[in-house]
């Protein structure tokens, strides 16, 4: 993985890294695309195109989507709100395993799994070579777009014989016809996906809520393997379902509410970062960056202002000494890779 860093230093939009050895670069801020489906509230249209729009105007050119996400609503108004820009000047992922179909006649609709007021289609488990390929079809149909430069597998986690015998091989393929640039997996299971990048021709992965300011569990198994084998890790989240953005009583820590003593945790860590000035948010987004492997960071925003708030603490100031002084108060393991 490689850094070209432009006029605006390490920390700003002219950063950025490469996907192992496969030429596509991202910014060190994405766009995930979850609340675009509509995931636990409405957005709207015109809420999600302003969302988009942001996105790129803070430099977030990297946009991560998936089918799963409103049952393909995602992927639609992320198309829409890309209408009639310039093709090479961002990059998508999206992903597979599920693949969508038209909720029959007379049929219930399903548990929306967290996504709301969504069109009527079903998701069904499909990791067989020809489910791969028309599922990424369908995707790029609703993204209105002839190519995405990334693909993953998502949740695969119940799933790792398919993964094996049909689901990667197909993206393999797809990577080795050029339809694909790069390919890998998607999920919140560090060790499953050690195992996958250990075993496969793992071009990147998307390791959500493992390696932030409460949960270090990626340091110990996945992070180090990535590194040997050049595979390139996107972080998504960072605050952990919320509580690294408001230390609070009921806040939610990896779509739960929260335990009090992880609770306190968080708020001894807050303590210590705005003693030197810095917001809890601003830490969060930066602390991934302490290890080679990572490339980007993805956060999921459902308002505009939610965009510009994420882009302002990203480029906040945060001085080596923090860093320090949470491992000096037994917030930071000792032999973790931290930033600066």
């Amino acid at each position: 993985m490689t850094d070209r860093a432009g006029s605006q230093g390490p920390w700003g939009t002219g950063r950025t890294r490469e996907l192992g050895r496969t030429g596509v670069r991202l910014p060190p801020l994405g766009l995930g695309c979850a609340p675009l489906g509509n995931f636990r509230r409405p957005v709207g249209e015109e809420r999600a195109r302003a969302v988009v729009g942001a996105a790129l105007e803070e430099g977030w050119s990297y946009l991560d989507t998936a089918p799963h996400y409103g049952v393909g609503l995602s992927e639609e108004r992320l198309g829409r709100a890309l209408a009639g820009r310039d093709r090479a000047s961002y990059v998508i992922s999206t992903k597979a395993g599920r693949r969508l179909r038209p909720l029959g006649e007379g049929e219930a609709p399903p548990d929306g799994e967290g996504f709301v007021d969504t069109p009527p289609r079903v998701r069904e488990w499909d990791l067989s070579r020809d489910g791969i390929r028309a599922t990424v079809e369908a995707s790029l149909e609703r993204l209105g777009t002839d190519r995405v430069e990334i693909v993953l597998l998502h949740d695969v986690e119940n799933h790792v014989r398919e993964v094996y015998e049909t689901g990667f091989p197909a993206l393999a393929e797809l990577r080795a016809e050029g339809l694909v640039r790069a390919v890998g997996f998607g999920m919140n299971h560090s060790d499953h996906l050690a195992r996958f990048v250990a075993d496969l021709d793992v071009d990147v992965v998307l390791c959500a809520g493992r390696w932030t300011l409460l949960d270090h569990r990626a340091a110990s198994d996945l992070l180090p393997v990535c590194e040997r084998r050049g595979t390139s890790v996107v972080v998504g989240g960072v605050y952990n379902s919320g509580l690294l953005a408001d230390p609070r009583t009921g806040a939610h820590f990896d779509y739960r509410e929260a335990p009090p003593e992880l609770v306190e945790r968080a708020r001894r860590i807050q303590a210590v970062c705005e003693g030197f000035g810095v917001p809890l948010r601003a830490a969060a987004l930066r602390f991934p960056f302490g290890h080679p492997a990572v490339a980007s960071v993805v956060v999921g925003c459902s308002t505009e202002a939610e965009v510009r708030d994420n882009a302002r603490m990203f480029a906040h100031e945060v001085p080596d000494a923090m860093w320090r002084a949470l491992v000096g108060h037994g917030l930071l393991g000792e032999d973790l890779p931290l930033p600066g």
